[in-house]
């Protein structure tokens, strides 16, 4: 995870959030243009996440909800205003691409493909966002009709011709998506974070909720597809999360879905 030292102007930043900035070592760990990350280095560490007003609310209640099922981190503060500010306690441990990771990739495989079932097999009553399915189906409508389309995002045998061939497949099939596991919704290597092999926790849960397994076993390929430059995990991959919960026809119904981002 990058961190580039910087220095923050506490007059942008609400009262409330200014005891943890006090005597702390300010890092810019951002990876996205939508949002600003920046970890505190005081005491066992936090970062402070801010974003566009309202948008960080669904991830704070996500993160809260994962972290009392000893999933993610504890979320500390959260405002919201003209920008919406988020702090939550670090995690100790580091992503899935971190070298010492990335260079025992049968290992990298098995461990995030065991987790990831684990994760599946969680209770989610109580889960703030309880159709996560229905809300993925949508954005991906509203996309279709703005002629938002990436037909590069994905590798040739889940590719598709036209965004017009992707939205047959999904208009087609998209409503036999099942809404029964609690899902991560982004399941990247960046994404979870180990303490020396041992699990530590998730981050980055905005796109999580109550969906359908294959989003995640989707991303979970990708993932390992796009960060070890090969697709010769894939199948190990299926394998070691358990092929008895997997339906691989559903991944081109998955595929349609994400090409509209």
């Amino acid at each position: 995870m990058q961190r580039k030292p910087i220095r923050l102007n506490k007059e942008d930043i609400p009262v409330a959030f200014h005891p943890f900035l006090e005597d702390a070592a300010v890092f810019d760990s951002s990876c996205s243009r939508a949002a600003r990350v920046y970890f505190l280095d005081k005491d066992t560490g936090f970062y402070l996440k801010t974003a566009a007003g309202g948008t960080l609310q669904k991830e704070a209640e996500l993160t809260s909800f994962f972290h009392k099922n000893g999933l993610s981190a504890e979320v500390l503060l959260y405002e919201s205003g003209e920008n919406d500010w988020m702090l939550t306690r670090k995690i100790q441990g580091e992503d899935c691409i971190d070298p010492a990771y990335l260079n025992d990739p049968v290992r990298l495989c098995d461990t995030t493909a065991q987790l990831l079932r684990q994760l599946h097999e969680t209770a989610f009553s109580g889960c703030p966002v309880a159709d996560r399915t229905a809300d993925y189906l949508s954005a991906a409508r509203k996309n279709y009709e703005k002629k938002t389309y990436d037909v590069y995002l994905f590798p040739d045998n889940w590719g598709y011709a036209s965004a017009e061939e992707a939205w047959a497949v999904l208009e087609a099939t998209g409503k036999y998506l099942k809404t029964d596991t609690l899902l991560h919704g982004d399941y990247c290597l960046p994404n979870i974070l180990l303490n020396n092999w041992e699990f530590a926790g998730f981050i980055d849960l905005d796109a999580g909720g109550v969906g359908d397994r294959h989003v995640d076993l989707f991303w979970g390929m990708w993932s390992l597809q796009f960060n070890l430059k090969t697709d010769r995990y894939k199948d190990r991959f299926l394998d070691a999360y358990g092929r008895d919960k997997v339906e691989e026809e559903v991944f081109r119904t998955i595929a349609a879905a994400e090409v509209f981002g």
